[in-house]
């Protein structure tokens, strides 16, 4: 099971909207605000690679107020 951090940079003022909005995505298992360059992030559990970069592209990215994402994803050693 892929594990993705998401960093979220969000349009001025619209932090509270993006982050209610990121609430309803059910693999989104952990989400933090930030101060400094993004202002959100997001933990993902996906059941494989394809349904993560679904998750951000087709829903995360879509949001209103979304600016700009940054996705790192975990790797087992």
């Amino acid at each position: 099971m892929p594990i993705g951090f998401v960093l979220i940079s969000t349009a001025p003022g619209m932090e509270h909207e993006v982050y209610k909005k990121l609430l309803e995505i059910e693999q989104i298992v952990e989400l933090n605000p930030l101060f400094g360059e993004y202002d959100l992030i997001a933990k993902i559990e996906a059941k494989d690679l394809d349904e993560l970069s679904h998750i951000v592209i087709e829903q995360i990215r879509k949001i209103p107020g979304v600016v700009d994402t940054k996705t790192l994803t975990s790797i087992k050693f």
